[in-house]
């Protein structure tokens, strides 16, 4: 709704009120409608104020309404009713002005701002763009560049950067409410004619084509196959060239494009799905709602290597006490500067004082006596891990957490170790930790739903997107990863090349394809895994490993010292160590042909298609295990882990989305084929849970847990 008083005599005070950010449901809409009529005709108001309840103006357009058919007033002829309005009106902007609660705020005749909150049109992360005249308005007001940069990205900007762009007119630390009352009032009888942003004129600029031009293939190259941000710019150019009526109905088709996607529908989806994570469950019947996280105010580090200080760093600026332990001295102090260093870098961005304080450093495991929980970021190395837990569980006082970074080690065996098992659970952090947004909270059996609470609650504090899974080798990114990476270095021993296959998977929009990824993190770190898991014997490059079909590629390039661009070689070529320019290796090229040769293996043209088919779907029908097994509570869960750590693209909505929006029944028969084709790859054998669904009817996601649930009670 939306709540009409007058203030002061002659000020009429609009407030949103739709709890927790003011967005615009039909109510608040149809509130907005009479509120204003109801001020423009009392003769006793001379000016309005819109504001928001609770200190947040508006959050914008009510999502959960997408879809569904229209109810209430439209918002474009609100917002030019009230720019028509005869009476100035005042926004008065504190928390969000978001989306459609931006373009309310610039409908308005002024903007007064708290230092404090956050402007932005984030529609493009939803794959839309800011309608209703949102591209018009903002296009308008602070010219083509700097609309470009807002809408295109979806950013949110400071009241600081929004007072320095144009966008709102004042910024006050105290109350904005009253502070825009005032102004109001002051305000009352001026001439309005220059306030109203529909009437100005296209921002002009000599170069406008080649501005566009430049934006279109930054956008077209950053997207990686997303269609919104292409539209933002079409919707931009039409702000700035064509009459304003005009312009209205480009961004209307544009939009009207874009909403009926499968990307925007895909991009909403990822949105609630990352809301929906937090409301976890455990085998056990345990759930977020009935289990009390522990408050966490001191917590330790142990190890800091790379992921140590991210961690750490992460940690300070939440704003907990952290004591960073490291045994070797030397490490210790390079940790110490550059955590110090990155501190101070990223407080100077966000022009706050930088958190040193929160810090102490130590060599001695002893000084965590009096945590309230510690991460163990040590190698990946399950003797090295166990000590460490046996070191902890000998100082650490009693109820403190236990928590381990490990990327895929056996939780259980590691809580073992400690006397109070219960207190045991995986924090997997991303790198760089202090900037990924995912964390996986891994629980082990005999891990406490508190303990889990505690973990989940921590990585929110953190800023992070957490998501509690079951304990099993690589959880489920690492576990999901695997059969993705076999498949391509399968299709690589069957002909194609690195950068052919690498090129397939950066089309249908990863960041980044299989090889140049590992070049990226480094040969010697899934050579390790490998060895971990018994699958290396060196010498000896068989093709078959525990009774399956094995690529030994990597281990070779591995045992000639091509471990990536740390040594300026692995899957391609680099200038130098160090380098990150990918380039074909010829030598590689002839190895490969040799390799083949000396295995008796033809190759053959493979397509883009089978790239795509044998990579994705094997990983997916792995999550289709990992959600048989219980160790994934939804396919939400395993959709948000490859969004926000694998780099899934985004607005293809995670591998599980993926499936459904390809068709179930395509992927058992494509997977049933390339298994027919190659017996002794079981990833590509179709698992139970995939061919119920099939069987089912391949039903909505939203109903695949009941057919789950019947899977879980057969076994």
């Amino acid at each position: 709704m939306a709540q009409y008083t007058r203030v002061l005599g002659s000020v009429g005070l609009i407030t949103l009120k739709n709890p927790p950010v003011n967005a615009l449901s039909a109510v608040v809409r149809q509130g907005i409608v009479d509120s204003v009529e109801r001020a423009l005709s009392e003769p006793e108001v001379k000016s309005l104020v819109i504001c928001g309840q609770n200190e947040k103006f508006c959050g914008g357009a009510d999502i959960t309404e997408f879809g569904k058919t229209m109810t209430g007033p439209p918002l474009t002829p609100i917002f030019h009713a009230i720019e028509a309005a005869a009476k100035p009106v005042v926004a008065a902007i504190e928390g969000v002005a978001l989306g459609g609660g931006l373009v309310l705020a610039l409908g308005c005749h002024y903007r007064i701002a708290h230092s404090k909150a956050k402007l932005g049109l984030p529609e493009v992360t939803l794959g839309l763009l800011p309608s209703e005249t949102g591209s018009l308005r903002l296009t308008r007001l602070i010219g083509v560049p700097a609309a470009l940069d807002l809408i295109t990205t979806g950013r949110h900007v400071t009241a600081a950067e929004a007072l320095q762009l144009g966008i709102v007119d004042q910024v006050f630390d105290h109350n904005t409410v009253d502070a825009a009352v005032k102004f109001a009032l002051s305000v009352a009888g001026q001439s309005l004619d220059a306030r109203r942003i529909s009437t100005f004129p296209c921002p002009s600029l000599p170069n406008l084509d080649a501005v566009f031009d430049a934006a279109m293939q930054k956008v077209r190259q950053a997207a990686r196959g997303a269609i919104a941000p292409v539209a933002c710019v079409q919707a931009v150019r039409a702000a700035a060239t064509l009459p304003y009526a005009q312009g209205m109905e480009r961004e209307k088709e544009l939009m009207a494009t874009l909403f009926t996607s499968g990307q925007a529908r895909a991009l909403q989806y990822s949105f609630f799905a990352q809301r929906a994570v937090g409301r976890w469950s455990m085998p056990s019947g345990s759930r977020w709602d009935t289990s009390k996280p522990k408050p966490i105010r001191k917590a330790a580090v142990i190890g800091l290597g790379t992921m140590g200080r991210g961690i750490t760093m992460g940690l300070a600026q939440a704003g907990l006490s952290v004591v960073a332990v490291e045994t070797q001295e030397k490490q210790l102090m390079e940790a110490k500067q550059a955590v110090s260093g990155m501190l101070e870098r990223g407080a100077k961005r966000r022009g706050v004082a930088p958190l040193l304080d929160n810090i102490s450093y130590s060599n001695n495991i002893k000084t965590v006596g009096d945590v309230d929980l510690v991460i163990e970021a040590v190698f990946e190395d399950m003797a090295l891990k166990k000590k460490v837990f046996q070191q902890l569980s000998a100082v650490c006082k009693p109820g403190t957490f236990l928590c381990t970074n490990t990327s895929g080690l056996d939780i259980d065996d590691l809580a073992s170790q400690s006397p109070n098992p219960e207190l045991v659970v995986g924090m997997h952090f991303f790198a760089p930790a202090h900037v990924m947004k995912l964390l996986e909270v891994v629980y082990g059996p005999r891990s406490s739903p508190q303990a889990v609470a505690t973990a989940m609650q921590l990585g929110k504090v953190m800023g992070k997107v957490s998501v509690a899974v079951g304990n099993c080798q690589g959880f489920v990114g690492n576990r999901m990863l695997s059969p993705y990476m076999s498949q391509a270095d399968f299709l690589l021993e069957e002909g194609a090349t690195p950068e052919f296959v690498d090129q397939v998977l950066e089309e249908f929009g990863f960041a980044m394809g299989v090889f140049r990824m590992s070049d990226l993190s480094g040969l010697d770190v899934g050579w390790r895994v490998r060895k971990a898991a018994g699958l290396v014997v060196p010498g000896q490059p068989v093709r078959m490993r525990q009774g399956c079909r094995y690529s030994p590629l990597g281990d070779l390039l591995y045992e000639q010292g091509r471990f990536g661009q740390k040594t300026g070689s692995g899957w391609y070529q680099y200038d130098k160590p160090g380098s990150r320019v990918a380039k074909p290796d010829p030598w590689l090229h002839g190895f490969l042909e040799e390799y083949r040769a000396r295995h008796g293996l033809v190759a053959r043209r493979i397509d883009h298609q089978e790239v795509l088919e044998r990579c994705l779907y094997s990983l997916i029908n792995e999550g289709f295990r990992i959600l048989e097994e219980g160790i994934a509570a939804g396919p939400e869960d395993i959709d948000v882990i490859y969004v926000l750590g694998y780099s899934w693209p985004r607005h293809r909505g995670g591998p599980m989305f993926y499936a459904d929006m390809v068709g179930l029944t395509k992927v058992l028969e494509r997977l049933e084929f390339y298994h027919q084709a190659h017996p002794d790859v079981p990833s590509l054998q179709p698992c139970n849970l995939l061919r119920k669904l099939v069987a089912s009817g391949s039903p909505p996601m939203h109903r695949w847990r009941e057919v789950i649930r019947k899977v879980h009670s057969q076994l």
